[in-house]
């Protein structure tokens, strides 16, 4: 309603209900894909209501993330709380109001810091005046902390390149945000605990998967746009901006929709090793979307077993709950399925390709907000149909996963075992 305004326009004609619609769902399901040319086509006052809406949303996923645990350990037995609120993502069972004061907190910190930075870059770097840096630095760094990928120029981050005082703290600043607040809160609090004597073996199962996989996912990223985008995107940059952008680009899908290159330009291949980095997404009870790493280490990790032969399946000298197994193998599959069938109702119904589509529909669930640039050339069912996704993707794993956890049947018998063949 506020973005339908005519104050929010720079015509002061008001958006239409679609255009609106798609992007406060954009904005506070911290996706960052876009139907309008967000810094020509919206005012100051609509570039603050969509600010306002992502820092909002923010806020709301991460401490809902974050408080899921703490509910359902009310509504289940004594017995099943500290599991419950472990599978659920929880930072403890302590009160609401700890866990809701240290996400605003955490929040406010990290940004304050990212923003004083950029602010000083542009004020300093591109002659910018001191409110107009200002402005700048916290939109960017909200939307980049946040993991939304919203930005106040027409290309998006590509002017900035090769600059690493803008692509670095951004690259910070979303990096944390998808860690989560589990694990923020967990290395912070070990950090202050154990000073002189910090020992990253004593993390938490989750924090030390979380760490891990997302490590790896950003070298893989990284790697492999380097490698693909060598002679293509990157071909006429030195070796310092090759290496900043391949970077820049291997951090965004997790999941930030920030682009410092032309993705419609980009090879295949790297689209959809992109399209893998997005739908697995950043570490669970934080601003990425996706599946989450954890959910993708669970079932890394049972496919080794498996191979192996092994009865039960470990990792990091902990044994990994058979529900948990297949609570991760479910957000899984339901994930791809809500990704396959956008794509091929959108395959189906435009004349866009395989891969631009995939890629589009890859964005919208796992709430990122790159594209190859086709968004606002979908019709108005596919754009709808964006915007369902969007919805689902952010609120989705949470809700699926929470819903597990807190179901437990247990039958008083149990049925012959028959083995089908599998493979």
């Amino acid at each position: 309603m506020l973005l339908m305004l005519p104050v929010s326009t720079r015509t002061g004609a008001g958006a239409s209900l679609v255009d609106a619609l798609f992007t406060s769902t954009s904005a506070t399901c911290l996706t960052g894909l876009i139907v309008t040319d967000t810094p020509v086509y919206w005012s100051g006052f609509g570039q603050g209501v969509i600010l306002a809406l992502i820092q909002v949303g923010g806020l709301g996923i991460m401490t809902m993330a974050s408080l899921v645990g703490l509910l359902l350990a009310n509504r289940i037995g004594l017995k099943a709380r500290l599991n419950t609120a472990a599978e659920a993502r929880a930072s403890g069972l302590g009160d609401v109001r700890s866990v809701v004061i240290g996400v605003v907190r955490v929040s406010l910190l990290f940004e304050a810091v990212i923003a004083a930075a950029l602010t000083a870059r542009f004020a300093l770097g591109y002659d910018h005046t001191p409110l107009r840096a200002l402005w700048l630095g916290v939109f960017h760094s909200i939307s980049a902390f946040n993991n939304a990928g919203f930005a106040l120029y027409s290309d998006n981050m590509i002017g900035f390149a090769e600059d690493p005082w803008i692509c670095l703290p951004l690259m910070i600043a979303v990096i944390a945000g998808g860690l989560g607040f589990p694990v923020l809160f967990e290395i912070g609090r070990r950090v202050r605990k154990n000073r002189s004597n910090y020992d990253s073996r004593r993390w938490s199962l989750h924090t030390r998967l979380t760490t891990v996989m997302t490590a790896i996912l950003l070298a893989v990223g990284f790697g492999s746009v380097l490698a693909l985008e060598w002679f293509g995107t990157l071909q006429h940059h030195g070796l310092g901006s090759k290496l900043l952008i391949a970077a820049f680009q291997g951090v965004m899908p997790r999941t930030a929709g920030f682009n410092s290159v032309d993705y419609a330009q980009m090879d295949d291949a790297t689209l959809l090793i992109t399209d893998v980095l997005m739908f697995i997404g950043g570490g669970s009870g934080g601003t990425a979307g996706g599946i989450k790493v954890t959910t993708f280490a669970v079932l890394l990790v049972v496919i080794i077993a498996e191979v192996r032969g092994e009865k039960s399946v470990t990792v990091f000298d902990r044994r990994i709950d058979p529900r948990l197994q297949r609570q991760a193998l479910t957000v899984a599959a339901i994930g791809i399925a809500l990704v396959v069938v956008p794509t091929v109702l959108l395959l189906a119904g435009t004349t866009f390709d395989l891969n631009a589509l995939l890629f589009e529909v890859t964005s919208a669930f796992a709430t990122v907000g790159l594209s190859t640039g086709i968004t606002a050339a979908l019709p108005l069912w596919g754009q709808l149909l964006l915007i369902v996704l969007m919805y689902l993707g952010r609120i989705g794993p949470i809700t699926l996963v929470s819903a597990l956890a807190a179901r437990q049947r247990s039958r008083r018998y149990e049925l012959p075992t028959e083995r089908p063949f599998i493979g």
